[in-house]
């Protein structure tokens, strides 16, 4: 059997000011989340491939080809096939990075590292501009690779900040300062757009760049919250022995977490219901904005506005579902959410086109259980790894955490190419909620914590 530590004989409690600092990571990152992937990155890069393939931005571009290193892609297909090429790559990033984390006294350096390369590569897409859709391809896996292994190393302090009765508040804060965030420089980027917009497609598609770019600048210079006030944490060599170099010894510890995982059956059933269940809810966040434009032919003022009400509802519903769970418990509170997830891609079917109303109140309904149910997810995993592989198991949790779905959005790209419509392509989702939570409701949660060495909270 695995060997267990108790949290508390390992690291002293937290403090408050440590807690503030890995909020405000939430904070800072959410920029990147909300106002490059949700609302002006599928735009901007499916812009700059119509300009490529030599198709009006005002066009649908149905018969419209790019032909990234040689290979046929539909313009309408190019984006998604982009978030799911990130996440293939990030199967083999994640979990070493998460392994490394594990082994290392100096977390919060490698936190700087992944958030600067992201921030980076965001700001850089200044210079994506005419047809340039490799360069911003390219910057974009840079940026998302380098966003989801800053979040695996960010998701490794959350054991550490709590008890398992106070995981699920300090998640669910987490997430809620995120979209306040994300939510406030939404906010500022939709008064730019509004009051610099001259109507046409090629001057919003620059304004969408710049967005982007702000994105970045705010990713940066938030970071440096949660790098002054959180602390480092003991690493895993500390627990279970061992030393020698961090690099070498994170592969060698990844191998053998790989082969222990077998130990811990429950936790691996788990992870596969949350991977199959969120690719669904990252693939909706991922796509709604191109759907919005493509399909249902809104404004981008009204898709901004329309995420920023997703945004600040978002940060009531994890609050609201974190106290929905402090008297059901977190398993119960997300089995609820996937049904309510469920009826919000029926209703997004049968959207009208041209109607802003009808899209904002959907919009609305995705607010209140969106934020819920990805917090409380993160903080149920959390009971569910065995003491000191924080790390490596948060590395392939987020293998389908923000903006890192892959298969979700290979089906839609894939049912598009093949059909030409995006709403035969969002019917195809439907079966991400609809397994996951059959996959989840049959995980034993109690049993599963007990299994991993852990104390259940007093209410699941």
């Amino acid at each position: 059997m695995a060997e267990t530590v108790t949290p508390a004989a390992v690291t002293p409690a937290s403090t408050r000011r440590e807690r503030t600092g890995w909020y405000f990571y939430d904070w800072a990152n959410s920029a990147f989340q909300t106002t490059v992937i949700t609302v002006f990155l599928s735009r901007f890069m499916t812009g700059v491939a119509k300009q490529a393939a030599g198709c009006r931005l005002e066009d649908k571009c149905e018969s419209g080809y790019v032909y990234p290193l040689g290979l046929k892609v539909a313009v309408g297909s190019y984006w998604p096939y982009l978030i799911s090429l990130s996440v293939l790559l990030t199967v083999f990033v994640l979990p070493v990075v998460g392994a490394i984390a594990d082994r290392s006294v100096h977390k919060k350096r490698l936190l700087a590292t992944a958030a600067y390369t992201g921030a980076g590569a965001t700001i850089a897409m200044a210079f994506v501009t005419g047809d340039g859709y490799l360069l911003g391809g390219a910057l974009f896996l840079i940026a998302n690779i380098a966003f989801g292994a800053a979040i695996v190393v960010y998701n490794s302090f959350l054991p550490r900040l709590g008890g398992p009765d106070d995981r699920d508040a300090i998640s669910s804060r987490g997430w809620a300062i995120g979209y306040l965030g994300g939510g406030l420089l939404l906010a500022i980027n939709l008064a730019v757009f509004n009051t610099f917009s001259d109507g046409t497609a090629a001057g919003d598609l620059d304004l969408a760049r710049w967005c982007i770019v702000s994105a970045g600048v705010w990713w940066a210079a938030f970071t440096l919250l949660p790098l002054r006030w959180l602390r480092e944490h003991p690493a895993a060599e500390a627990l279970h022995g061992g030393g020698g170099n961090v690099l070498t010894d994170g592969f060698r510890q990844l191998g053998r977490t790989l082969r222990q995982m077998r130990a811990y059956p429950l936790t691996l059933f788990f992870l596969l219901a949350f991977l199959v269940y969120n690719d669904g809810i990252q693939t909706v966040i991922t796509l709604a904005s191109q759907y919005g434009t493509e399909e249902l032919k809104l404004e981008q003022s009204t898709l901004i506005v329309t995420i920023l009400l997703v945004q600040f509802l978002a940060f009531g519903g994890a609050l609201a579902l974190g106290a929905l769970a402090r008297r059901i418990g977190a398993w119960k509170a997300v089995l609820l959410s996937l049904v309510l997830w469920t009826g919000v891609i029926i209703a997004a079917f049968r959207l009208p086109a041209e109607a802003p109303l009808p899209f904002m109140a959907l919009g609305g309904a995705i607010g209140l259980v969106l934020g819920g149910s990805q917090a409380l997810s993160r903080s149920l995993f959390s009971q569910l790894i065995p003491t000191g592989k924080e790390g490596e198991y948060y590395g392939f949790y987020e293998i389908s955490d923000k903006g890192t779905s892959w298969l979700g959005p290979l089906a839609f790209g894939l049912v598009f190419q093949l059909t030409a419509s995006y709403r035969v392509g969002l019917v195809s989702l439907l079966i991400f909620f609809v397994l996951g939570f059959a996959l989840l409701a049959a995980v034993p949660i109690r049993r599963a914590i007990l299994a991993a060495g852990n104390t259940p909270p007093k209410v699941l």
